[in-house]
C-alpha cells in the first residue's frame, strides 16, 4: 500500500488531458486552506457569494486555525503545473459534520475551472486511503442537500446517517 505522506499520486484528467499530482500540503502552505475554505462554501445558483470575512466566524475558523497541530489534521492538494487547484483536508473538530471525537471530518474544495474532471474524487479516495493507513474507523462530512457533490461523496463510500433542513451528515466506514 502506498504511503501518501511520502509519495505523490499522479493522475490524468479525462476532460483536459492535463496531468495533476495529488500530494501532501507542505509546511509553508497552510495559508492556502483559507482560500479553499472560501471556495468550499456552497453558493446556490443565482445567489451572491458571501464576503470573505465570513472566514473569521468561529464556526469556520475551526477548519483552519493552527492546522497541522491537532490529531486528525491531514491535507492533500491537487497540483496542476505547479499551481494548487484543490485541497481536501481532515480534522477532528466540532464542525457541521461532527459525529464523535475519534472521527475526522472532511473539507474539500476545487477552483471552479477544475471541478467535474475527477480531481475531487481522486483527492477524496487518496484521503480515505490515508485515514485507513492511520487507523481511523470512519470519516464524516456535512453537505448541503442542494450541492451536486453529494453524488461524488456517495460514489466514494459516504452514506447519509442524519439530516436537518439544509444538510446531510454523511459517514464513510473505513
Amino acid at each position: 500500500m502506498k504511503q501518501l505522506k511520502d509519495e505523490e499520486s499522479s493522475h490524468m484528467t479525462g476532460n483536459t488531458r492535463r496531468a495533476y499530482v495529488i500530494r501532501p500540503l507542505r509546511r509553508d502552505e497552510p495559508g492556502l486552506l483559507k482560500d479553499f475554505l472560501y471556495e468550499a462554501i456552497f453558493v446556490p445558483e443565482g445567489m451572491e457569494p458571501p464576503d470573505r470575512d465570513i472566514l473569521e466566524k468561529p464556526e469556520l475558523r475551526v477548519y483552519t486555525d493552527d492546522f497541522g497541530s491537532r490529531k486528525g489534521d491531514n491535507c492533500l492538494v491537487a497540483d496542476v503545473d505547479g499551481r494548487i487547484v484543490g485541497a481536501v483536508w481532515t480534522r477532528i473538530m466540532d464542525d457541521y459534520g461532527h459525529v464523535d471525537d475519534e472521527t475526522p471530518s472532511f473539507a474539500i474544495s476545487l477552483y471552479r475551472d477544475y471541478r467535474g474532471k475527477g480531481i475531487g474524487t481522486a483527492m477524496m479516495r487518496d484521503m480515505l486511503d490515508l485515514l485507513r493507513q492511520q487507523g481511523y474507523k470512519k470519516a464524516s462530512l456535512a453537505v448541503q442537500k442542494a450541492n451536486y457533490a453529494v453524488r461524488m461523496y456517495e460514489a466514494v463510500g459516504f452514506k447519509t446517517i442524519d439530516e436537518n433542513e439544509e444538510e446531510y451528515i454523511m459517514v464513510c466506514e473505513l
